[in-house]
C-alpha cells in the first residue's frame, strides 16, 4: 500500500509495483496535492487522510509506503496547520496501524535534517515535523518491534511533477517557464546547492529498501551537487532573483552509504534530463 499514491512519486511508485502481477496495489491519498490525472492501471485508489487509515484499510498490507505527507520547506510557515494534520497526525495513525498488523512501514523521511550540517532539521515547520516523524519512528521500533525503514530523498524530479501554483517544483518550474520565454526566478541568494535525483532513481531505491533494509539512514539521491544558478544556467535564458526566505538551507550531507550497500545506484543525470528538454 502506498499513502500519497496520486501523487507525483507515489503515482510512479504504484506504476512500478503494479508491473509485477503478484502485486496487488493499493494507494490512500486526500489529494490535496495528487491528482486523478496521476492515476495508473492495476492500483486501487482509495480517497482518505492518513490519519484515518483505519476507517479505509481493511486489510493487512506486506509493506506500507508512507508518502503521502505534506512536502515543501518555505510553504509550510504558512501551512503549520496542514503540516501538523498530515505530518504528525498522519504519522501517528500509521504507526498505530502497524503496530497492530505487522506490517512493514518504509517511511519517507526529509534529507532537509542533514542541511547545513545538522541545523535544517529545525529550520522551517515540515524539517521539524519530518526529522521528529523519524525519531517517533525509530522508537515505535524499539518499544512495539515495528518493523521499518526509513529512506531520505534528494530534491527528486522527473514526470509528474507540479509545474504551476504554490506547490510547483523548481524543474518543472524552470521548464515551464523557458516553454513561455519567462524568466527563471530563484529564491536569494542562489548559491544553495542540491543533489538533484531523478524519480525513476527514487523509484528503485525505494522498492529495494522496501524489500532488503531495515532501520534508518537510506539515503536516496545523486552525488551530483549543484547550485541553483547553476541549474537555471543550464536551462540557459533570463534570471530573476527573488528575496531570500526563511526555511531555505545551503547544502545538505549525503547519506547514501547503506543504499548503495544493498545494491543501488544513481542512473539518471539532471544535466542530461535538462539537455533532453532543451533539444526536444
Amino acid at each position: 500500500m502506498v499513502t500519497g499514491g496520486a501523487g507525483f512519486i507515489g503515482s510512479h511508485l504504484c506504476e512500478e509495483l503494479a508491473m509485477d502481477d503478484n502485486n496487488e496495489v493499493y494507494s490512500l491519498d486526500n489529494y490535496s496535492t495528487g491528482t486523478t490525472d496521476n492515476h495508473v492501471p492495476g492500483v486501487t485508489y482509495i480517497k482518505g487522510n492518513s490519519s484515518e487509515i483505519e476507517d479505509h484499510i481493511y486489510f493487512v498490507p506486506d509493506y506500507i509506503y508512507h508518502l503521502g505527507e505534506y512536502s515543501r520547506v518555505e510553504q509550510s510557515f504558512d501551512d503549520i496547520e496542514l503540516v501538523w494534520k498530515y505530518n504528525k497526525d498522519g504519522i501517528f495513525s500509521v504507526l498505530q496501524f502497524v503496530r497492530k498488523t505487522g506490517a512493514k512501514l518504509i517511511y519517507a523521511g526529509s534529507s532537509t535534517k542533514f542541511g547545513d550540517g545538522g541545523l535544517g532539521r529545525n529550520q522551517s515547520p515540515y524539517a521539524w515535523a519530518k526529522a521528529s516523524n523519524t525519531e517517533l519512528l525509530k522508537n515505535y521500533g524499539v518499544w512495539f518491534n515495528v518493523p521499518y525503514a526509513i529512506v531520505y530523498f534528494y530534491n527528486v524530479y522527473g514526470g509528474r511533477e507540479i509545474s504551476a501554483g504554490k506547490y510547483a517544483t523548481l524543474i518543472a518550474l524552470f521548464k515551464e517557464k523557458i516553454k513561455h520565454n519567462l524568466p527563471l526566478t530563484i529564491v536569494s541568494p542562489g548559491t544553495q546547492k542540491r543533489n538533484f535525483t531523478h524519480v525513476d532513481d527514487i523509484i528503485s531505491g525505494l522498492i529495494l529498501v522496501a524489500e532488503n533494509g531495515f532501520g534508518d539512514n537510506f539515503g536516496i539521491g545523486s552525488t551530483e551537487c549543484f547550485s541553483i544558478f547553476e541549474i537555471a544556467e543550464m536551462f540557459g535564458g533570463e534570471i530573476k532573483m527573488l528575496p531570500e526566505r526563511p526555511g531555505n538551507r545551503m547544502i545538505a550531507d549525503l547519506v547514501t552509504s547503506k543504499t548503495e550497500a544493498i545494491g543501488w545506484k544513481c542512473t539518471i543525470s539532471i544535466k542530461d534530463y535538462i539537455n533532453d528538454i532543451k533539444n526536444n
